[in-house]
């Protein structure tokens, strides 16, 4: 039961990182000097060979760094996306093992194509 809750939740968390993940980025693109990685997270953590745990650390991520109003907001110049930078720092360290060579080649290439 607990496991399908937890996928459950991971579903929903998803759908509303695909929502918003692209809108963000482009947005938030200058101000994060990582962002290859960060998007090599956002197809890591929609890759269905992804394991639930990893999925869901990123997905937490990502969907903090959607969020327009978190504990700095994003529209505040010089500062707004310093919180999410750390959170996605944390989340990224946490599951680099899973990310991988296909991930990031996903990532260069959605990064370069726009």
């Amino acid at each position: 039961m607990a496991d399908a809750f937890r996928a459950e939740t991971v579903d929903a968390q998803e759908g509303e990182v695909r929502d918003k993940f692209w809108r963000t980025a482009k947005r938030a693109a200058r101000h994060i000097p990582f962002m290859d990685e960060v998007v090599a997270g956002y197809f890591c953590a929609l890759d269905k060979k992804t394991p639930l745990r990893t999925k869901a650390i990123l997905l937490a991520a990502l969907g903090y760094f959607v969020l327009p109003t978190d504990t700095i907001p994003d529209f505040i110049l010089g500062l707004g996306f310093t919180d999410d930078m750390a959170v996605l720092t944390a989340a990224i360290t946490a599951v680099r093992a899973h990310m991988t060579p296909a991930h990031r080649l996903a990532a260069r290439e959605a990064l370069t194509s726009g």
